[in-house]
């Protein structure tokens, strides 16, 4: 299994303009402590719809690549959206799913690929250009060029350890994130 945190933290090294959307709870923590930034769009209460939140800003800006960190509960919670992604096909949206077979924010109750669930198939049911599961820390690289430069698009499945790590609370003010993550997003010299 990964550890979470520094399986996140190789990710997001030397990230560049790399948009990063993450899902609540485990997912966002771990970006945060991975390091804050301006293009990290985190979501606070919107369980089952970070990817989906990826797929509008990835069809909205075709020049930016993006990339979604999430948790199994959310994946699990928004599986429609695999359909969705797979339909619109974007090109530079990668989803990064942090698996740790249970649901981390409400107690540890197991979720579904604790019983063989598998999100892998479900995303190459839908036509994602790539799919696999990953759980080795030697993997994050791989993983990081995909992000970066894969075909999308890409869904990978993190195989992480389902220890209780400190959080990491970011910003948490919706309109101030929504408009810091805006700004970032502007192309160079753009009024805000």
């Amino acid at each position: 299994m990964l550890d979470r945190r520094e399986f996140v933290r190789q990710l997001l090294v030397d990230r560049g303009d790399l948009a990063v959307v993450s899902g609540l709870g485990s997912a966002t923590y771990d970006v945060a402590a991975a390091g804050d930034h301006p293009l990290n769009f985190y979501l606070w209460g919107a369980m089952g719809g970070t990817a989906m939140v990826g797929l509008g800003l990835a069809l909205a800006r075709p020049d930016r690549r993006v990339a979604v960190l999430t948790g199994d509960g959310d994946m699990l919670m928004g599986l429609g959206s695999l359909a969705t992604v797979g339909v619109k096909q974007p090109g530079n949206l990668a989803i990064v799913v942090l698996d740790n077979a249970h649901y981390g924010e409400t107690g540890m109750q197991p979720s579904a690929t604790q019983s063989g669930i598998d999100l892998v198939a479900m995303a190459l049911a839908c036509r994602f250009k790539q799919a696999r599961a990953i759980s080795e820390l030697g993997q994050a690289r791989e993983v990081r060029e995909l992000l970066h430069t894969g075909d999308g698009p890409i869904l990978v499945e993190a195989r992480i350890g389902s220890e209780d790590v400190p959080r990491v609370l970011p910003l948490r003010d919706g309109h101030a994130i929504k408009q810091r993550f805006m700004a970032a997003l502007a192309p160079s010299g753009a009024a805000g």
